[in-house]
């Protein structure tokens, strides 16, 4: 009896969907598992400030967020900063290590150091995973502890560690190497030699927190600050060759906790302007980024979390319908722009391109009119990274 079979699943660098299909008889169809995560290579996470999602949305002074980002990204209306977490440092430091440590102030790292080493990007070292810290307005001579001009080390949560900073050792190299000026960034794009983990922090004019001059309004300042750096990093080797964009807020205004923005952008994405309504906090940035570069264990509240999957592709099989000379599939979640190779093979060993297309859409119909009862045949749908 001919037989049709389904199995979805991620290999490596291509996201392949496997089907065995003949004339009449379903016996399974398993789609692709929810909350897997794509083959992401580069990440840049830019945290802004103190801004709720609904004083961002639909907000004049962010022409930039809405009208360019929003339209091309995915993103989340239900993001929240940790439960009663206030104010800027114990989020930062949770979006690194799922926890405030009891910490409920702004102060320097003499203060509120501390000496565990489970935090990501000291996972992320141990992996062999490079990362940098890219902070506005500091030198890169010394590990920037405390205050300079713009910046602040409250939300720089890399300086609060310390393996990282060598106990409060401005002049301790690791920490220097992995702690940079911005002002590099443009740079290492360019040459492309960004680390893999990117996190990024603008001044306190650039991220929304205040009103500086000329502008003096941190909203349209900040938004100011995305429409410049964003397509560079848009336009940039490691963005397109698998790159990732999280934009987030640190918290909510005053006392709310949210929502907040998240706001994603990838060659990955569901992009369109998709958004969901899931509850997020920082402990599912955090575990997004741990399965992204696979370090483990998940780190303390991150384990509790959903991970931002639902804001990436799909790849899979939507559906198939068959006759008795014809079979037709049609696949969901497709990137816009990559190209999509259909084959077919009678034995699983030797593999035919029948269809190559590049769609606008995120989704196409691959139809077969030389299907018969008499011959077994394999379909693979590969889409080319």
């Amino acid at each position: 009896m001919a037989q049709v079979v389904f199995h979805t699943k991620a290999l490596s660098l291509l996201l392949r969907t496997y089907i065995l299909a003949g004339i009449f008889t379903v016996i399974s169809l398993r789609m692709a598992d929810a909350g897997t995560l794509p083959p992401i290579q580069t990440v840049f996470i830019i945290v802004m400030e103190n801004n709720n999602w609904s004083s961002i949305k639909g907000n004049a002074s962010a022409p930039y967020v809405n009208n360019t980002l929003l339209p091309m990204s995915s993103y989340c209306a239900q993001f929240y900063n940790p439960p009663g977490i206030h104010p800027s440092l114990p989020n930062y430091l949770w979006l690194e290590a799922g926890t405030n440590f009891g910490i409920a102030d702004d102060k320097d790292p003499s203060s509120n150091h501390q000496n565990t080493t489970n935090h990501l990007v000291t996972l992320l070292n141990k992996a062999g995973i490079s990362w940098k810290s890219y902070q506005e307005d500091i030198s890169g001579t010394t590990v920037p502890l405390t205050i300079v001009n713009k910046y602040a080390p409250k939300h720089n949560p890399m300086v609060y560690f310390d393996d990282v900073t060598g106990t409060n050792n401005a002049n301790y190299s690791y920490g220097i190497s992995h702690i940079r000026p911005y002002t590099e960034f443009a740079r290492d794009l360019t040459n492309n030699t960004v680390a893999r983990y990117n996190f990024i922090t603008p001044n306190l004019c650039n991220d929304m927190h205040d009103n500086c001059v000329p502008v003096s309004n941190g909203i349209k300042q900040g938004d100011n600050w995305l429409a410049t750096e964003i397509p560079r990093i848009l336009a940039s080797a490691a963005y397109t060759n698998g790159g990732a964009i999280f934009i987030t807020w640190d918290e909510a205004a005053g006392t709310s906790d949210g929502p907040i923005g998240m706001i994603m952008l990838s060659p990955f994405a569901r992009g369109g302007g998709y958004y969901n309504n899931i509850h997020y906090t920082h402990s599912s940035t955090l575990r997004t980024f741990q399965e992204i570069f696979g370090v483990t264990p998940l780190i303390r509240d991150a384990a509790n979390a959903a991970n931002l999957s639902d804001l990436f592709s799909k790849y899979s099989v939507t559906s198939y319908s068959q006759t008795a000379n014809t079979f037709q599939l049609k696949v969901g979640g497709v990137i816009p722009g990559k190209t999509n190779l259909i084959k077919v093979s009678t034995d699983l060993v030797n593999w035919d391109t029948v269809s190559t297309n590049v769609v606008s859409t995120n989704n196409f119909t691959f139809t077969d009119s030389s299907v018969t009862n008499n011959v077994r045949r394999f379909y693979r749908v590969v889409q080319v990274p």
